[in-house]
């Protein structure tokens, strides 16, 4: 609801590195990701908005005609290239990006879904936007595809010293343990693992992996759309409020306890 195309977390995972391509004097800003990457589609609308030039390595075929997420993309000035699934998979060596860096000119390079420090620097400002804590146990929720906003959360309140929070992700991916590393290699130099901030993922709402969705999910979707006119989608926020809702029914959250449930966008 900030911003018709840079709305959810993407643009706070994207905030700060465009600031650093600037001050980097790059003309070019290129990043990765599937043919309905919500990612893509915000850095090709930021960078038409403050007129930089961007790519998109795409995984996988770009189809023909494009869709909607790539069309949008294409339309904003975003040169769309595709990578084989084989080669996708070395996006984060060093060969395959010095590669990159030669073939595009030297461009300012975001990983994939913004994962990178700046990244999580930028989602650390959600914090900011959240209602004053009160006595009631507060407990603040969002979908996790690679664990960076999550770390910003638990960085944010750390740095803003805010107590009687906890935070727990639901992942969308069927790699149990993988976003609580990565959370780790984030909050560990900065020693946050030690703070009295509670965190949690929670790895059992994933219905097969990302993207997958099986009938439990399904069932709760429809159901969603008679009672709430809020939109949610399959991949993140869906799994996201049915993940919320079996844990509020299972008592594992606790009655009384404040929830906020951030809405991270999702796929278009």
């Amino acid at each position: 609801m900030m911003h018709p195309d840079l709305g959810g977390n993407k643009w706070f995972k994207l905030k700060r590195n465009l600031k650093e391509a600037t001050k980097q004097q790059k003309e070019t800003i290129l990043s990765f990701g599937g043919a309905y990457s919500n990612h893509l589609r915000s850095l090709a609308a930021a960078g038409n908005i403050f007129g930089i030039n961007t790519i998109g390595l795409v995984r996988g075929e770009i189809p023909n005609p494009l869709n909607p997420v790539l069309k949008f993309a294409h339309d904003n000035g975003m040169g769309l290239v595709p990578i084989d699934r084989k080669t996708y998979r070395l996006k984060t060596t060093q060969e395959f990006l010095a590669h990159i860096k030669d073939r595009y000119k030297d461009p300012y390079i975001i990983p994939e879904g913004g994962n990178n420090w700046l990244g999580v620097a930028g989602a650390a400002e959600i914090v900011d936007l959240l209602p004053p804590v009160t006595q009631i146990k507060r407990i603040i929720t969002i979908a996790c595809g690679t664990g960076a906003t999550v770390s910003g959360l638990i960085s944010g309140l750390v740095a803003r010293e805010i107590k009687k929070t906890e935070i727990l992700g639901i992942s969308v991916l069927n790699a149990p343990g993988l976003i609580a590393k990565q959370v780790k290699q984030y909050l560990h130099p900065k020693k946050q693992t030690t703070t009295n901030v509670n965190w949690k993922i929670e790895d059992r709402f994933h219905c097969g992996g990302y993207a997958k969705i099986n009938s439990e999910l399904e069932f709760f979707l429809s159901s969603w759309k008679i009672d709430s006119e809020i939109p949610i989608e399959a991949v993140y926020t869906g799994k996201l409020f049915w993940g919320l809702r079996s844990l509020i029914e299972q008592g594992t959250i606790e009655k009384g306890s404040e929830v906020i449930a951030i809405h991270s966008g999702g796929i278009f």
